[in-house]
């Protein structure tokens, strides 16, 4: 067993090496860079009887069809390769993708395909039928378990429509590490922001309580959570969470940031670390000054209303724009010492 667990890492890392290349600086380190991105509404062309889909069939209102959807596809696929320095990221976690058969045109029948990505996601009962998932290189990351952590209907005073789960999934990497990556997409303000707060704050408290479960069985647990949580860093406060955006003056000032609304920009896409993973000596150790919202030029586009640039998404109400999505990017370049 000790043998066959030696030769798994050593093909591991050598696959890696050839993948990614090792840091010049110490021979020893790979670069694991995770990505988080709001594809804005990824639906096939195709009806699903479960889900609310008839905006995005080809006889409906945004005369959404083939052409369309396989141009979005390859426009995320191009998205995902530049946001990982136009090497494919270890991690990607997307929110508002409709089903499987979206992440597999995704991953084998767009221009990630040379990527080798496998992925996990959820099936919830989100009355708009999106949902979220991780893609998840396998070399850098090797699938022990998923979990779907559902938000409940109510919290005894409020009654909520059903919302996305949120992503709980389990991996080994490389140095025979657990990692564990909670992919987030919290519900949104439609219908005003205070009126719709204690719905995101239920899916907080419902992140808290698995974060809180990981930290009572293991001592120093390593984890991710990625996603949109429609607010800012706020919205999730624990003592021993750590977000690698929140220290930006641009930021903190709306000068910058990862969604626009009405001419202000917003941070409400996040990537967050347990503690475990700001520890310099670890053997995956993020970093805050190596993390950012991905704000090339060809995912901006001018603001003719309000001036300066926003993100060139796909639809503009029903209008379609043939962008890329109404967020932008967010990434970390953390460390791996095998």
């Amino acid at each position: 067993m000790k043998r066959f667990s030696t030769c798994w890492l050593t093909a591991l890392v050598s696959c890696h090496l050839l993948l990614y290349g090792p840091d010049r600086s110490n021979a020893d380190t790979l670069r694991f860079r995770v990505v988080s991105y709001n594809v804005e509404n990824l639906f096939d062309c195709r009806h699903d009887t479960l889900k609310e889909d008839t905006d995005f069939l080809p006889g409906a209102v945004r005369h959404w069809n083939e052409s369309k959807y396989r141009k979005k596809l390859d426009r995320i696929a191009r998205v995902i390769t530049a946001a990982g320095g136009w090497t494919p990221p270890a991690l990607v976690a997307l929110e508002e993708v409709e089903n499987d058969s979206v992440l597999r045109d995704l991953t084998r029948r767009s221009a990630l395909r040379e990527a080798g990505y496998r992925y996990v996601m959820t099936q919830s009962s989100d009355h708009r039928g999106i949902d979220v998932a991780l893609l998840y290189q396998r070399g850098m990351f090797k699938l022990l378990a998923t979990q779907h952590i559902p938000i409940p209907p109510t919290d005894g005073t409020h009654h909520f429509r059903p919302t996305r789960d949120i992503l709980h999934v389990s991996g080994l990497l490389p140095t025979l590490d657990t990692l564990d990556v909670f992919v987030c997409h919290f519900p949104s303000r439609a219908g005003g922001a205070a009126q719709t707060e204690p719905y995101r704050q239920l899916a907080a408290r419902q992140l808290s309580a698995a974060i809180d479960s990981l930290f009572g069985c293991r001592r120093h647990p390593q984890f991710l959570i990625m996603g949109d949580l429609n607010a800012d860093c706020r919205l999730l406060s624990h003592p021993r969470l750590h977000h690698l955006l929140d220290n930006r003056a641009e930021f903190r000032q709306h000068r910058f940031g990862s969604y626009r609304y009405r001419g202000e920009w917003e941070l409400i896409d996040h990537i967050i670390v347990s503690d475990a993973l700001l520890q310099p000596d670890a053997p995956l150790h993020a970093d805050r000054r190596h993390a950012d919202v991905f704000r090339a030029p060809f995912l901006l586009r001018p603001d003719k209303q309000y001036g300066g640039k926003q993100p060139f998404r796909t639809y503009n109400g029903m209008r379609y724009q043939g962008g890329y999505s109404d967020h932008l990017p967010v990434w970390a370049e953390l460390r791996l010492v095998y």
